[in-house]
């Protein structure tokens, strides 16, 4: 009894960077132990322990990456275990945790509101319920508009009870940038020159990749003027300072992102040469932004010269913007980094945008998740080119960058990965995963709740 209240309490103690990464481990194992059970294995293969779990893993961490072909490796109770996978993966375990706590009516205690809190980076703890059931009602109508838009094609293609499975399954993919599909190892390349999949997957990607708190800011705003209490001139103006951020860099990084890989690669007959101009562009901007985390592809990612490889390698690691479904180190730390950069250049002290003035906090914040980004990134590259010599260094370098963002694109190497090189990305989609927000939460709140007038002595260093 006295070992169960000890442990009781340890886990009571834990903080929400720590709730956050035992959560997912313990999913991940779970997930992994079911999908290799014999029943999840379709007919004619078999499936290894390291398998189950790379599947495990990349589906709750929303990557990917997938060492077996999804669409025959697994048996309809694989492809629903994993469905559900990758929606706790999108949703994340805080909300579905706390939705369980809302359907079975039990109160939701001050600390667990904390940790929604802490988790959702918010600023009050006030209407954590609400934020949450807010939060999946915006998921499951966004994959239910998707599902809808993908069965128009998938449905006279496959049949009403397949079109609807591929239509549903494509849309929650989609929508948590997991990447994962059931149409087989070529991803969505049938559909290079489809409208109906490619704006459809492209719609999900950015809604999801924006995060929910920019969607209820301008919803908010769009509000006001339909109220008449706002000019539709003014919206942009008074959008919060992170959803303007998020916008334009969320428009910056897709436009510009489209328009390169179009000069790189529209005379390039391996990848989009041949195609019609329409279909150029359309293929520019899917793979525009595809890599910011979402893992469908609509062209081979090796047939791409070696400019759109490196603009590639750019656009996974920044990914997404906070409070959504997308990986990387986020737009919003990328921004934050370049204007520290810009006033430091111009010998400011304060970091300025739009009339406002970032914390140090946010700053140190963005140094570490970057830090720590890059620090995995480079480790296991190494690692990987250590337990498979044979690989290309351009093709382990994209595999450790796919599976760090957890974008889910791969030049080949994933399927042809040995044990030890499959660990390695398993250990680098689970750090990509949970590092960021972890660690992003963790160095907020404890620069919070750091004493200001703590100080020690300076001593001048060289740089540069």
């Amino acid at each position: 009894m006295n070992k169960k209240m000890q442990l009781y309490n340890r886990l009571h103690k834990l903080n929400t960077a720590q709730i956050i990464t035992l959560g997912f481990a313990g999913v991940i194992i779970l997930g992994g132990l079911l999908l290799w059970l014999p029943f999840c294995t379709a007919p004619g293969y078999h499936t290894s322990f390291t398998d189950a779990m790379f599947t495990a893993t990349t589906s709750v961490c929303v990557t990917g990456l997938v060492t077996v072909v999804t669409a025959t490796h697994w048996t309809l109770a694989g492809k629903i275990i994993i469905l559900v996978l990758i929606q706790i993966g999108g949703v994340g375990l805080i909300s579905l945790g706390s939705i369980i706590f809302i359907s079975l009516r039990k109160k939701i205690s001050l600390r667990n509101r904390r940790v929604i809190q802490e988790s959702y980076n918010m600023d009050r703890m006030g209407g954590m319920v609400r934020l949450v059931k807010k939060v999946l009602i915006c998921v499951f109508g966004a994959e239910g508009i998707g599902a809808v838009c993908y069965a128009v094609r998938f449905i006279p293609q496959f049949g009403l009870a397949k079109g609807l499975g591929y239509s549903v399954f494509t849309a929650v993919s989609a929508f948590c940038n997991a990447g994962i599909d059931l149409l087989g190892e070529d991803s969505l390349t049938q559909y290079v020159a489809d409208p109906i999949v490619n704006f459809t997957s492209v719609g999900l990607i950015i809604m999801a990749g924006l995060g929910f708190v920019v969607w209820w800011d301008i919803w908010d705003k769009i509000k006001r003027v339909i109220r008449g209490k706002l000019p539709v001139g003014r919206v942009f103006k008074n959008l919060r300072l992170h959803s303007k951020i998020v916008l334009m860099m969320t428009l910056i990084l897709v436009v510009g992102g489209a328009v390169l890989i179009f000069l790189f690669d529209h005379g390039n007959p391996k990848s989009i040469g041949t195609y019609s101009p329409g279909t150029k562009w359309m293929a520019s901007l899917f793979q525009s932004v595809t890599t910011r985390t979402a893992g469908f592809f609509t062209v081979s990612q090796e047939r791409f010269s070696n400019a759109t490889y490196m603009l590639c390698l750019i656009l996974m690691l920044i990914g997404g913007s906070p409070m959504g479904t997308a990986g990387g180190i986020k737009t919003t730390t990328v921004a934050v980094l370049l204007l520290s950069l810009k006033s430091n250049l111009q010998g400011k002290r304060d970091v300025e945008v739009h009339h406002r003035r970032i914390r140090d906090s946010y700053i140190r914040s963005a140094i570490v998740v970057t830090g720590m980004v890059l620090t995995v990134l480079i480790l296991m590259s190494m690692l990987l080119c250590a337990a498979m010599p044979e690989a290309p260094i351009e093709d382990v370098v994209y595999e450790i960058t796919s599976a760090v963002a957890t974008v889910g694109l791969s030049r080949g190497l994933t399927p042809c990965l040995n044990t030890a090189g499959k660990w390695i990305v398993i250990l680098t989609m689970y750090l990509g995963r949970i590092g960021p927000l972890t660690l992003g939460t963790a160095v907020t709140v404890r620069a919070q709740k750091m004493p200001a007038d703590s100080h020690l002595a300076e001593e001048d260093i060289m740089i540069g």
